[in-house]
């Protein structure tokens, strides 16, 4: 009966990878401005497809030119960078087909990217894809909750505030 007064009900957010692969620590990330979370904490996938989906609900607020990378402000708090592969913006949008731009609303689950993951490895580029929380200093805990094999959707990471 009282359990509708619990004040200790979760205030933290999650954040699902945005691909299919293997999730690993950001600090794995062969980038410094990855692994030294430069940019922010998050997590990084090894994709097993070209295949990207949002993370979060939110919405879209930038896609980059080159469309390696996209950013995204969650509904529930987190701003998100998912930027696919490393030095991919050396490649100029070839191997990408975007699907939104910004200012679109988007559900978890909803196509973001495809990448041709053949033609990133063939130009020399590893297809590791890091996944930024940017404003991570807005919560107080940043845990990654599952590593290894995963599916679009899993949830990847926890947020506290």
């Amino acid at each position: 009966m009282f359990g509708l007064f619990n004040k200790n009900k979760t205030n933290g957010v999650t954040i699902s990878t945005p691909v299919d692969g293997n999730i690993i620590d950001i600090s794995k990330v062969p980038d410094p401005t990855f692994s030294e979370k430069i940019l922010g904490d998050g997590f990084a996938v090894e994709p097993s497809n070209g295949s990207f989906y949002a993370p979060a609900d939110g919405e879209i607020i930038m896609v980059f030119d080159t469309l390696h990378a996209i950013s995204l402000d969650a509904t529930n708090g987190a701003t998100i960078l998912i930027h696919v592969g490393l030095d991919t913006v050396s490649l100029k949008g070839g191997p990408f087909k975007v699907h939104v731009k910004a200012g679109d609303k988007v559900k978890k689950g909803d196509l973001l990217i495809t990448a041709d993951l053949d033609a990133i490895k063939a130009a020399g580029l590893n297809t590791i894809t890091p996944v930024v929380v940017c404003n991570y200093d807005d919560f107080k805990e940043l845990n990654l909750i599952k590593e290894g094999a995963a599916s679009h959707g899993d949830d990847a990471i926890s947020l506290s505030k």
